[in-house]
């Protein structure tokens, strides 16, 4: 099964790549359901084609899955000659409008129907299949059964199924909440969540005597989370309300995690396995790829058994609303709505670059050894009273002057872009591509600026930066700090 993973911008198209998915999926400015993700715009096209060229074989979805007004349809054939830059493999598209334009400018690639179009039987595919598409998105209201009966049905065509990431309670995503309440559609890729607002709950002035909301009985009951929304023309259909501090929760769908059942997609003969979040962080793309490729991995007996054990655990260490299967099993799963987010125990800290040659490592240790030099000819041309006051001022204020870096046997320096501030008390931890989160204690590196050569106490974002470690790091491997303050363990 191919896993494919969310690129809401070049970095994150990186990250995709290097944590081990087989395709990754972005959106291009203005015709993409995700209009606040950074999408694709302008010369990027020719660092995607750098990328493909460095992973040989993954490939390039695009997601065009807006519903095309007709001014849209204009701009974007305008706009092919642009989007011809880019090496894609495959359009996802809900509107039928656009597939006999992309199918004549681009004849080689693939055209995928959105979930968006909420596909869900095997007459609806074989349509499908008859006008052109070569891959169906199922609408996420289907079931594992439906699911292997479509599979079985029209075999020929792909099924593409979401496995992990946040759901909308509308159906199949098609939510006209946010257009009616503040006039963004979420069908133009406005959405503004609407359904994840908090909520105050109103009550009937003839009710209210019967109600003291100062009591703790009221609070509760409010608290009891046996409170339900009950939408008028659907009087069988309830939803549950929960009143926390200030507000009040309804309609928040809890997150997609199916990474303990990847085996009955497969029984299923699903395709591709499909990763939300084009919005997320690098952080999140890079861990929830690299814990579905390692379970796909062990599936498929490419790892021995058990070996994905550590990394998905890592699932828990991204935010995210408590977990569910969504409709596959049963619909009851899907109805149960969630408040609150659960947050990270870590915070990403910085993103590791290029080691550096030879050449690079030996002038930044000149330029600490030239300071260091220099530093000491400034001090031996102090009188003595001067070296004096210089030598109790360095007692009580020596780590204002930082130390400089020189040679150490086996070290390398690798590239840093420090993100959130990294001190000497900062428990830190490496992520890299082929390995779960390991403890980097702080006597095994030195963060260093590559300008002066100096040793940083702490540095954080802005700051130049290199790392100087006997570690083994690569290009795309990260350093993530803990939030609270933990000790190593000997």
């Amino acid at each position: 099964m191919e896993l494919l993973s969310p690129a809401g911008n070049i970095e994150k198209l990186e990250y995709c790549y290097t944590y081990g998915a087989d395709a990754a999926y972005i959106g291009l400015k203005n015709f993409s359901l995700r209009v606040k993700a950074d999408n694709f715009y302008e010369d990027e096209y020719k660092k995607v084609i750098q990328l493909k060229q460095a992973f040989p074989g993954r490939r390039l979805h695009c997601a065009l899955n807006i519903s095309f007004h007709n001014d849209e349809i204009d701009r974007l054939k305008s706009e092919m000659p642009y989007f011809k830059n880019y090496p894609i493999d495959a359009f996802i598209v809900q509107d039928l409008g656009i597939v006999p334009l992309l199918q004549k400018e681009f004849p080689t690639a693939q055209i995928h129907l959105s979930t968006q179009a909420s596909c869900m039987n095997r007459e609806a595919v074989k349509m499908y299949k008859s006008i052109g598409f070569s891959r169906v998105v199922m609408g996420r209201e289907a079931s594992l059964k439906e699911i292997a009966q479509i599979k079985e049905a029209v075999p020929e065509m792909e099924i593409e199924c979401f496995v992990h990431g946040a759901m909308c309670i509308a159906y199949s995503g098609r939510c006209l909440m946010s257009a009616y309440v503040n006039g963004r559609s979420g069908q133009s890729g406005f959405c503004s969540h609407t359904c994840r607002w908090d909520y105050d709950v109103l009550i009937d002035k003839k009710e209210l005597n019967s109600i003291d909301s100062q009591s703790s009985v009221g609070k509760s009951l409010a608290q009891s989370g046996i409170l339900a929304l009950r939408e008028h023309e659907r009087p069988d259909e309830y939803f549950p309300v929960y009143e926390g501090e200030n507000f009040t929760a309804v309609l928040s769908s809890k997150d997609l995690c199916m990474i303990d059942h990847l085996a009955d997609f497969k029984k299923a003969g699903v395709d591709s396995l499909k990763i939300e979040g084009r919005m997320k962080s690098v952080y999140y793309v890079a861990l929830i790829t690299q814990a579905y490729r390692k379970a796909l991995d062990e599936l498929e007996g490419v790892i021995p058994k058990g070996a994905s054990k550590a990394y998905i655990k890592e699932l828990y260490n991204v935010s995210h609303r408590p977990f569910s299967t969504g409709f596959y099993y049963n619909r009851a799963d899907a109805d149960k709505t969630a408040s609150g987010v659960s947050e990270s125990a870590f915070e990403l800290a910085a993103e590791i670059g290029e080691c550096l040659t030879d050449e690079q490592v030996q002038e930044v240790l000149e330029q600490g050894s030239k300071l260091k030099e220099k530093r000491l000819a400034e001090y031996n041309a102090l009188v003595p009273q001067a070296k004096k006051a210089y030598d109790e001022r360095m007692k009580k204020q020596g780590e204002r002057v930082l130390d400089t870096v020189c040679y150490i046997e086996g070290y390398k320096m690798y590239n840093v872009k420090p993100l959130n501030m990294i001190n000497k008390d900062t428990y830190i931890e490496v992520i890299t591509p082929n390995n779960a989160p390991f403890a980097l204690d702080h006597k095994d590196f030195k963060l260093v600026n590559p300008v002066t050569g100096e040793i940083y106490n702490w540095c954080c974002d802005g700051h130049p930066c290199v790392i100087y470690t006997d570690i083994s790091l690569c290009k795309g491997a990260l350093l993530r700090a803990a939030l609270t303050k933990k000790t190593f363990v000997c």
